[in-house]
């Protein structure tokens, strides 16, 4: 199948459901071009390999001053904010061109950040991955998020972004989502059930995979992007109501925060006896490998969360929070350790702390639970069976 995968932002380690789409689609025998924005927060250190699995692959860059324009011509209009952030003239000029010399079977196109591009599509039919219900986040946003910043996004954005979620299956033939929960979401807006396919996010079961590296038996590893509203409030509970808890029990416990751009609030953690903030770091996997538990204390969020996947895929046991796991189909004190409180998830920690042998159980469940229920080649698998409908649907028309 000849697919345009259209996207706003370069799929990458950090973008991981793309970029692993990507390649389990074209290890399938597909045919991709991928045709991506270049936001300025973006870099290429995906595009060699990205290359390697495509066809072609095209960038536009797309400058701070345009989104800021974007932005500001959507506030007067019912536009999602978001939405308009990708507004390109470039884009429409480029997927033109490349329209009027190649042909393509189907168009798939990646996220709300994405969706405006599929304006430049023509008649080519469109699978659009939503993701995840960006309006169930925002809802989830305005009752816990820690700063006044991402709230008052939530305030502008929240109603402009259910009104253009209730309407995807009428703008596009076939959508796509993480979860049950989102899909829900969607459905109660107005969409088409009948036209939205849960398509969970897989693991890349070669790349994160048990390492012969010898643990830290009080070596604890909370990951992900730290810039991110989410993961910035699961790490100030993390160290400020669940880890004084594991310390009174467990002194010399280490807390390793791992991931890109902390902000100011998750830098000044590090300033605690046994925390570590570590910024950007090359590769996830050392870190995962030599912690003895990873922690996913998610206090609100939407879709599966990587991080929790990509622990149990290295026999790492995870402790959570239920919103952590509320995607997956784990089972408590089997494949990970979920605390409803932050008392139970310090005793969580304190407990496999002092149980290596509970520990290397866990994990081993983790890592079956992974291998069963998330390869990226069955949610390639789940997106040819839209691709189809979608082809379908517009022979039809």
């Amino acid at each position: 199948m000849r697919i345009l995968f259209v996207s706003g932002y370069i799929p990458s380690l950090v973008r991981v459901r793309p970029y692993n789409l990507l390649k389990a689609l074209a290890a399938r025998g597909h045919e991709i071009t991928l045709m991506a924005l270049q936001p300025p927060s973006d870099d290429n250190e995906s595009l060699p390999e990205l290359r390697q699995v495509c066809k072609a692959v095209y960038v536009i860059p797309h400058s701070r001053t345009q989104t800021l324009l974007n932005g500001l011509m959507a506030l007067p209009s019912s536009f999602p904010v978001q939405a308009a952030y990708s507004r390109s003239a470039a884009f429409d000029h480029a997927v033109k061109t490349l329209l009027a010399r190649e042909k393509f079977d189907v168009a798939h196109v990646e996220h709300l950040r994405g969706a405006v591009l599929a304006d430049s599509l023509g008649m080519l039919p469109v699978v659009f991955d939503s993701v995840d219900s960006i309006s169930l986040l925002f809802g989830k946003v305005l009752n816990d998020a820690p700063s006044l910043k991402s709230r008052m996004m939530a305030v502008l954005d929240l109603e402009r972004t259910r009104r253009f979620e209730g309407g995807l299956t009428k703008r596009f033939r076939q959508v796509a989502v993480t979860s049950e929960a989102d899909r829900g979401a969607l459905i109660e807006l107005g969409c088409d059930a009948e036209r939205i396919m849960v398509v969970p996010n897989g693991v890349d079961l070669d790349y994160f995979k048990p390492q012969n590296t010898a643990r830290n038996p009080l070596r604890l590893a909370f990951t992900g992007k730290m810039s991110y509203h989410a993961n910035i409030a699961a790490a100030e509970d993390l160290a400020e109501k669940i880890m004084p808890q594991v310390w009174a029990k467990q002194p010399n416990a280490q807390l390793y925060i791992v991931g890109k751009d902390p902000s100011p609030a998750v830098v000044a953690m590090g300033e605690q006896p046994n925390v570590t903030v570590t910024g950007s770091v090359p590769d996830m996997r050392p870190y995962l490998a030599e912690a003895a538990v990873a922690i996913s204390t998610v206090r609100y969020g939407v879709g599966i969360q990587n991080k929790v996947l990509e622990a149990m895929a290295m026999e790492t046991p995870v402790v959570c929070s239920p919103q952590a796991c509320s995607a997956l189909k784990t089972e408590n004190g089997r494949d990970l350790l979920v605390g409803e409180t932050p008392e139970a998830i310090a005793q969580h920690i304190v407990d496999l702390l002092t149980a290596p042998e509970k520990r290397a159980q866990i994990g081993a469940a983790g890592r079956r639970y992974v291998e069963a229920h998330h390869s990226w080649d069955s949610a390639a698998a789940r997106f040819e069976t839209l691709y189809d409908k979608a082809i379908g649907t517009a022979e039809v028309v």
